[in-house]
């Protein structure tokens, strides 16, 4: 891996993409940047607002995503749905970490057999999770404070507004088609639930209830096993967010809620919301920049090849101290400890 080469960033003119090359711009200045899209107009636009950045054209079909031979990379984002995988070979092909956002927990089974099939070739960050996995971060940053965490319950609200553009919108729609089920960990035992089970309400910071489901989320399995908890689930609700329905641009509101143990053994809960007052944009780059931060070796060690998850590469803290940067805050929820 040489760091003087960029990171391609496939779909870097896009909303999460974008975020993230402006969040990597800030932290490392000297970090080369090409952001790749089919609009070589846009593209470019987004690379000279950055400045030490490039644009190209990329094709999805094509294994070697339609880039001149001679086109050297220290990485590979892709902040879009990389249908064809093609993305992930290329990364594999030339030895460069991978970093994907899209696939789901429905749709991960491809991405995880081709990281497989040549485990010592690429590290994959697999970050599929709600917000890339920042959220999945907040909670764990929250649950240093217990010796023992029996259940966690995510309810997150996600302006019908604050979607992500085109390509987030179509991800949602994509999983839809794949199941109506949500996974939930329960008395330890991972399983789908539908129908009523799967109905749940979701409160917004200023106590509005939404109707919201289970999900089928990365969120649920890292958590569980990042914890031990036995009980976790995420629960979404589309709809109008508090900030919103002020008058104000479209916040994210996700309200934790963790029950447990304390050092002491005693009984301990805590909620708490995660609000950021620009919405999802900024924590998903947030995530993004996270990881390919830690997969660089720009903090830390470099990611060695394999298969990864946010929270088994990032630590909580350092997450935490990020995204008090950028503006997200931790709220106390009405009725929380």
């Amino acid at each position: 891996m040489d760091r003087s080469q960029p990171v391609l960033i496939l779909g870097g003119s896009g909303q999460a993409g974008s975020g993230t090359a402006s969040l990597l711009r800030q932290w490392h200045p000297q970090l080369p940047l090409t952001i790749a899209g089919r609009d070589i107009d846009r593209a470019q636009r987004v690379a000279d607002g950055l400045g030490g950045a490039t644009a190209v054209t990329i094709d999805l079909r094509r294994g070697d995503l339609g880039l001149p031979a001679e086109h050297s990379y220290s990485a590979v984002v892709a902040a879009l749905w990389d249908d064809h995988l093609n993305g992930l070979h290329y990364a594999q092909d030339h030895g460069l970490p991978y970093l994907s956002v899209s696939s789901g927990l429905v749709e991960i089974a491809p991405e995880v057999v081709a990281g497989a099939r040549r485990a010592g070739a690429s590290s994959i960050l697999v970050a599929s999770h709600f917000c890339a996995g920042v959220v999945v971060l907040a909670t764990l940053e929250l649950a240093r404070a217990f010796q023992r965490v029996d259940t966690i319950r995510i309810g997150a609200v996600l302006d019908e507004s604050d979607t992500g553009g085109p390509a987030g919108t179509a991800d949602l729609e994509r999983w839809a088609t794949a199941t109506t089920a949500g996974t939930v960990r329960r008395d330890g035992v991972f399983t789908w639930v539908n129908g009523p089970d799967a109905q749940a309400d979701v409160t917004r910071t200023d106590g509005v209830v939404l109707p919201g489901q289970s999900i089928a989320i990365l969120d649920v399995p890292s958590l569980a096993l990042a914890t031990g908890a036995p009980n976790v689930r995420f629960d979404l609700a589309v709809g109008e967010s508090a900030a919103r329905r002020r008058g104000d641009p479209a916040s994210s509101e996700i309200r934790i809620d963790l029950e447990g143990a304390g050092p002491t053994g005693a009984p301990l809960s805590t909620s708490r919301y995660l609000v950021h007052p620009a919405g999802q944009r900024p924590l998903t780059a947030l995530g993004i920049a996270l990881g390919v931060e830690r997969q660089l070796g720009l903090r830390g060690e470099a990611v060695p090849p394999g298969i990864h998850t946010p929270e088994t590469v990032l630590d909580p803290a350092y997450a935490a101290e990020r995204m008090a940067e950028i503006g997200a805050t931790f709220v106390e929820a009405p009725g929380g400890s």
